[in-house]
């Protein structure tokens, strides 16, 4: 069964502002309960909340019988999908309650999404213009209402400045968090703060790409033969013993000789994810913004502290050393190799005259 979700693109972006408002919900989960805004869409035909915030809160999840994709409104599948769970979540819009059924999505820019299931379902009435939903359906006004049946919208940049701050809050861990980064010791979640609205989450191009693909937040050009720092709009929050790498795009460097300086993010770093660009070609180059910059790997690290030796390096020529080197000469008639040794502290060479005793005590 294809799932449409219509009027979206791949980060949820939505140009016609008429056909949603952004309303604040309380969620109640198992480890706690969360007031966030959603979106109510009536372009959406099913009801969506984001995988990450059901992990975060502790929503427990219920693995569909047949998970599908989900497809936007012009045909293609949406990096949204697919949907292989579902949930129900008790949910409060003002004084409104329900049991609210939720397809388990990845989302981007919005943690919940209300979509025709939900407009259907209650039926409320909506002031598209003055940013007002009145819960006066028969069902609302038996079962949902506990007192006023009116609630506000609230303004959408207002709303999704409010869930980024949501998003990127940490929960208090009971072993306590570690004091430089606020992360646990077996936290290995990384964590991508938007610092701005038009900023886009790192994504990957595939399933086993190695990195996630970074995108320029400005454009700038790039001269030949020269260098430009790229700004993402975002921040990252990287595991302990871990780093971030900036690595360049193959598809970059072979057409346009686009390479990457400054690769490093230390764990600890909380500013703005930054792109030195490098030009080794003859010809500037424009990046636009929203443009593939380049990719953002992870590697795991041995963090060890550098300590200073009690002992010191014995300087060349020191006859103290207590080495042996054996100097091989022309082999004897004998059959035995003339052997004199360099020996200051425990042998002392041997003459000619030694009889096979004291060449034996000497090696």
């Amino acid at each position: 069964m294809e799932n449409y979700y219509a009027a979206l693109n791949y980060t949820e972006t939505l140009e016609n502002d008429k056909d949603h408002i952004m309303v604040q919900i309380q969620r109640h989960g198992h480890k706690e309960s969360v007031t966030i805004n959603a979106m109510i869409d009536s372009g959406a035909t099913e009801d969506f909340i984001d995988r990450e915030v059901c992990n975060k809160h502790g929503i427990k999840m219920i693995k569909a019988k047949n998970p599908r994709e989900i497809y936007l409104a012009d045909g293609k599948r949406s990096a949204m999908g697919p949907v292989t769970h579902m949930t129900k979540v008790p949910m409060d819009i003002s004084s409104h309650r329900e049991l609210a059924t939720f397809q388990v999505a990845t989302l981007q820019n919005h943690e919940v999404i209300l979509g025709m299931p939900w407009l259907r379902e209650h039926n409320p009435t909506i002031d598209w213009n003055d940013k007002r939903i009145t819960f006066n359906s028969e069902r609302c006004t038996t079962w949902c209402l506990k007192s006023s049946p009116v609630a506000y919208a609230v303004p959408e940049v207002k709303a999704l400045e409010e869930n980024l701050i949501t998003r990127f809050s940490k929960i208090q861990d009971p072993n306590g968090p570690t004091a430089k980064s606020g992360q646990t010791a077996n936290d290995q979640t990384v964590t991508v703060k938007k610092l701005c609205i038009e900023a886009r989450v790192p994504m990957k191009g595939s399933a086993r790409a190695p990195g996630h693909d970074l995108y320029a937040n400005e454009g700038t050009d790039v001269p030949a033969r020269g260098e430009a720092i790229v700004r993402t709009g975002i921040a990252i929050g990287l595991p302990n013993n871990t780093y971030g790498q900036i690595a360049p795009r193959s598809s970059l460097a072979v057409r346009h000789r686009l390479t990457t300086n400054a690769g490093v993010i230390d764990s600890d770093y909380r500013g703005e994810v930054k792109v030195v660009l490098a030009n080794l070609g003859d010809q500037s180059y424009r990046v636009q913004k929203g443009d593939r910059i380049a990719q953002l790997i992870i590697e795991k690290i041995e963090n060890r502290e550098l300590q200073q030796p009690s002992w010191t390096i014995p300087k060349e020529g020191n006859k103290d050393s207590g080495a042996r080197t054996p100097q091989l000469t022309k082999r004897s008639r004998a059959g035995r190799p003339n052997q004199k040794w360099k020996s200051t502290r425990y042998q002392q060479e041997p003459s000619d005259n030694s009889t096979e005793e004291e060449r034996q005590q000497a090696l």
